[in-house]
């Protein structure tokens, strides 16, 4: 009886250790989805303030949004890219305005979404990949780029993480 089962262990190994190693994968997967989903809300925060104080129309607050490095690469999220970033400009209503900088005095906030974000996990045999929910920032205008003191409208400076 013995002789017949003698590969049996193996067998047994491999099934539940493939098992165990998805579901192993599955959860650190999951961790690092929940990561970008933290960051991608912390960087539509990050867009929102500088696009607060950035002029309308300045490119600065979508390569801030997605902590784009000097080539254009996203140190968040692999993949997330300037085209993701929608920056847009409300009224005291809160109704988006169509041409910000034509109807500048009506702008009372800024938001800033990061939308259409696919996001593909390493889980091993599956391979999903999923769209992230949109993620939004609104904050209250503050300068858009005014300067006072020298009347004129200064271009938004942005450091490259």
């Amino acid at each position: 009886m013995r002789l017949h089962q003698q590969g049996l262990t193996c067998v047994e190994f491999a099934i539940v250790g493939a098992v165990l190693l998805t579901v192993m994968f599955g959860v650190i997967e999951f961790g690092r989805a929940l990561f970008i989903a933290n960051a991608l809300s912390e960087s539509t925060r990050r867009g929102a303030r500088v696009a607060a104080i950035c002029p309308v129309g300045d490119p600065g607050p979508a390569r801030v949004a997605i902590f784009a490095t000097a080539n254009g690469n996203s140190l968040v999220a692999p993949g997330l890219t300037t085209d993701n970033v929608v920056v847009s400009y409300l009224d005291q209503a809160g109704a988006t305005l169509p041409n910000p900088a034509g109807s500048f005095a009506a702008i009372r906030y800024v938001r800033v979404q990061i939308v259409d974000y696919t996001v593909q996990l390493l889980i091993p045999f599956v391979m999903p990949e999923f769209l992230m929910p949109a993620f939004t920032a609104t904050l209250p205008i503050e300068s858009l780029g005014y300067s006072p003191t020298q009347q004129a409208f200064l271009p938004c400076t942005v450091v490259p993480a």
